[in-house]
Parts: structure tokens; sequence; C-alpha cells
């Protein structure tokens, strides 16, 4: 099972996996905690944005060979740091969600499913937008409720992608807004990351799940990052998009393996 915070996060962190898993027999299902109905789009914000992202995700799914999407139900908090002031969020915002009942309810999908693994994200969310935080919490009580033995956090080795925003920024003048240092605390160190995943036989699915996302691909004033990923050469795409990476916490620092179920030691 592979929980997210809104429709399209799947498909920049856990794709490549999700599509592996299913190819090798495994029922994969996907779960939202949101609808992600106050994202960036051209779409005004609210119920139509929501639905309209819902049947995204039913697309990206489909791409990917998920045997099962669920939506938790809760509101988008938006983008500001911990979701802004309480006014400005929905009364069922996730960010304000009991952690004990979000994760209960996520527990009763994976006893259902009878679920081997978890995929959740980093303490910081990644970026640390609130509701990728929320997730963490919400689906690290859901696998102590529920029994699941494999956790893994789906987060991004930040060592490379570092180097990378530095050097793009002597020739690329971002946005006022996109400091790269954040980046320097955002997603994980690369030492600390347990599970490096080659998912290069599973790019075209990823890409194609990121392409059913079109409303994400649009809106603000700026390039959206899904839009600027889909314009990368094929070629270049499957390079930089060709490995997940995950953490699996009370492994040995150091420890490298190859696959979600792969187990230290051998």
């Amino acid at each position: 099972m592979f929980f997210h915070a809104h429709p399209d996060d799947e498909a920049l962190l856990t794709a490549g996996t999700m599509a592996m898993l299913a190819a090798e027999g495994h029922r994969v299902v996907l779960v939202v905690a949101t609808a992600g109905e106050r994202g960036l789009a051209d779409i005004e914000p609210g119920d139509a944005l929501g639905e309209t992202r819902m049947k995204e995700l039913y697309k990206s799914a489909a791409v990917l060979g998920c045997a099962r999407v669920e939506c938790l139900g809760y509101g988008d908090s938006g983008l500001s740091p911990k979701g802004g002031s309480a006014d400005e969020r929905p009364d069922n915002a996730f960010i304000d969600a009991d952690t004990e009942r979000a994760a209960k309810a996520l527990a009763s999908i994976l006893q259902e499913e009878k679920a081997d693994l978890l995929a959740i994200y980093d303490p910081a969310g990644g970026y640390g937008h609130p509701d990728h935080v929320q997730v963490h919490r919400v689906g690290k009580r859901a696998a102590q409720i529920a029994g699941t033995e494999i956790v893994l956090e789906a987060t991004v080795n930040r060592d490379p992608l570092v180097r990378l925003l530095k050097l793009a920024s002597r020739f690329y003048k971002f946005p006022p807004e996109f400091d790269v240092r954040t980046f320097e605390s955002a997603y994980s160190p690369g030492e600390t990351i347990t599970h490096w995943v080659n998912v290069r036989k599973y790019t075209k699915q990823k890409r194609a799940s990121m392409a059913a996302h079109v409303s994400q691909a649009s809106g603000g004033d700026s390039d959206r990052t899904l839009a600027v990923l889909l314009k990368v050469p094929r070629p270049i795409y499957r390079f930089v998009f060709g490995t997940e990476w995950y953490v699996r916490r009370g492994l040995p620092e150091g420890t490298r393996l190859r696959h979600p179920f792969e187990q230290w030691p051998k």
C-alpha cells in the first residue's frame, strides 16, 4: 500500500516502484488523504478541482497497475507553512485531523488488504508540505495499529539534488519564492537511505503517470514542476528518474537494498 497526501504525489515519488511491484504480481493499493482541492491549477480551487484531480488519480493508478484506489476524504490543507491560519483552512483539513482517528481509518484498509508493506513519507514530509508531514505521522501510527511490518519512507537523495540545483542556479533564474537553500534540509541525505530501487524499466509508466495529472501541469505564475519534468527528453528522464529512494528505520546506516521486499541481513 502507498499512502500519499494528494493526487499527483504518487507520480513524483513512488510511481516506478508501484509499476514494478504490480508487474511482479503484487496487489498494489493507492490511498490518498485528500483530493488536492486547494492545489494550484487553472481550475478554481474547490470541489470541482478535487473531482478533476481524483479522475486524474484514477488514470494514473490504471497506468501503474493499481488494483484499488481510496481517498480518506480529508480536506487539502494548502501550501502555506503548517497549513496557514485555521480560518484559511477547510473544517476537515488533514493537518487538523486527529492522528489516531485518521490512523485507524488507514489501518482498517491495511488490515482489509492484509498489506505486507506501507509506503509513507519521511518525517520532514519531503519538502515540508504540512499534509506530507501528517502522512508520515498518520501512516506510522496506522502501521503500528495494523501490525504492518515493513514501513518505507519515500524520499529523495538530496545530495545530488542540491548540487544540481546550485549548478542550475548559475545559469537559470529561479522564481523569487524558490530558495535552493531550503533543499539542504529537505528529503534525506544519501547515507540515511536504505533502499535504492532501480525503476528504469518502468519510467515509461512513471512518465505516463505524471502526464495523467493534466491539471497540475498549469496554474500559478511560473512553470509547474510536472510541466518541467515532462519536457525532459526521454533518455535523460530514464536516467534521472530511474531510481526511487526509501528509508526503513531500524536498519544500520549504509544499508543498500535494491527491492522494497529485500531484507537485511540477506
